[in-house]
């Protein structure tokens, strides 16, 4: 029904996380009213995004600044005793927006539905490990990780993703702690309020 171009566009854009058909549709019929000027400066930032942004040494968190290590990471005052583990990006800047947790970070890069052993290998769990073992090698001087915070969505994903990280992370000898009680079964940290996450940090066990 729609030209070429625009039925291309609405495939690409279905692409992105829980963006159907109607909303990638949306998205490209916005595009056509917007100003030469406007898409231009649209066309310019995303070049930029994969020309200046790459990814931190160690906990793999999109950065922009010099050096291989994001600003937390390279934070002289965060206590490199706490790694806390997360599924994705949107994750830790929901927990680093409540300012209570002063550790380091490790993005997992998802979770898994079933507990095939091929959906596994697809996150970052082998370079996980490495890093607990060996965080200078990463970047990470003079961190010596006493406890492992697995802080994944309390869903049936994230629970099975949980419990298979508890297994593999057992040889290494470290208190392994997952979030407390306030996040609802099914529900997802990006979404939570600040009074809860701040819970959830308190009561983790």
């Amino acid at each position: 029904m729609f030209g070429q171009t625009i039925q291309k566009l609405i495939e690409l854009f279905s692409k992105f996380p829980t963006v159907g058909p109607r909303t990638a549709a949306r998205f490209v019929f916005y595009l056509i009213k917007l100003k030469k000027e406007e898409l231009e400066e649209l066309l310019e930032t995303l070049t930029s995004l994969k020309e200046k942004v790459r990814l931190c040494r160690f906990c793999f968190l999109p950065f922009e600044e010099e050096g291989e290590l994001c600003k937390i990471c390279q934070d002289p005052t965060r206590d490199r005793t706490l790694l806390c583990v997360v599924e994705k990006e949107t994750d830790l800047g929901s927990l680093e927006k409540i300012k209570k947790y002063k550790g380091i970070y490790f993005i997992l890069g998802g979770t898994v539905s079933t507990l095939k052993k091929e959906d596994f290998e697809k996150l970052r769990i082998d370079q996980l490990q490495k890093r607990i073992k060996n965080p200078a090698q990463y970047g990470l001087l003079d961190a010596e990780f006493k406890e492992i915070i697995l802080a994944l969505n309390p869903t049936t994903e994230g629970e099975a993703t949980t419990l298979y990280l508890e297994r593999q992370l057992k040889p290494l000898n470290k208190k392994i702690t997952r979030l407390g009680r306030g996040l609802p079964m099914g529900g997802e940290l990006e979404y939570a309020d600040e009074e809860t996450l701040r819970s959830a940090l308190d009561s983790r066990k």
